[in-house]
């Protein structure tokens, strides 16, 4: 479900098949931003390699709810529905909290980080997020001092500068290449976070 033409779950064959198999979900389902890369299956696999290393890898120690909801945040100053809705519905799996994860995306839909029911640091964040997304070459040091004394150590401010960039990126793959929703299953995620080679959604 693109602008460009794809191939099915049924006609791959060769390195896209094998492809297509490690990301299914139920039924063989394949989430059509990846679908989107079956013309050259190489761009499927790195883009593949991004998501699981930057969001769902075990040596990660942010939570990875909160990691999501960047996600999130990041796609809506894109205004890229198709990565809000899927990464909205794994933020609500994951954080396992419905009222409050209804309130975290309220108030990313009024573009008010302090109105997140998130603590001191999430919150810093999210405006480092903004920033990075909206005016990334308006960047200073400054910005990454103030991620620093908000309480987040160096590795953490990488994780959070890796999301934020993983996800501008696939919100302009959506977006540049008319991605929908329509037939993917919303919020599966390649859970295994031990294994960086398991990418399949469940």
């Amino acid at each position: 479900m693109s602008w460009i033409k794809t191939v099915p779950f049924q006609e791959a064959t060769g390195k896209l098949k094998k492809l297509y198999d490690r990301v299914t979900g139920p039924d063989n389902n394949v989430d059509n931003i990846m679908m989107a890369h079956s013309l050259r299956p190489h761009s499927m696999e790195g883009h593949m390699t991004l998501y699981k290393n930057v969001l769902h890898h075990s040596a990660n120690t942010i939570p990875k709810w909160f990691l999501e909801t960047l996600g999130v945040w990041v796609s809506a100053l894109n205004t890229c529905s198709y990565c809000v809705e899927h990464h909205f519905n794994g933020l609500q799996r994951l954080l396992a909290d419905p009222p409050r994860g209804d309130a975290i995306r309220a108030a990313i839909e009024l573009g008010d980080p302090e109105a997140t029911p998130l603590n001191a640091a999430q919150i810093a964040a999210m405006h480092y997020a903004r920033k990075l997304t909206e005016a990334p070459g308006a960047m200073v040091e400054a910005d990454v001092t103030a991620l620093r004394d908000a309480g987040w150590d160096d590795g953490e401010i990488l994780e959070i500068n890796q999301v934020c960039a993983y996800f501008n990126y696939a919100n302009r793959t959506v977006l540049g290449l008319g991605c929908s929703t329509k037939g993917d299953v919303l919020g599966l995620s390649p859970n295994n976070s031990d294994n960086p080679d398991d990418w399949g959604h469940r």
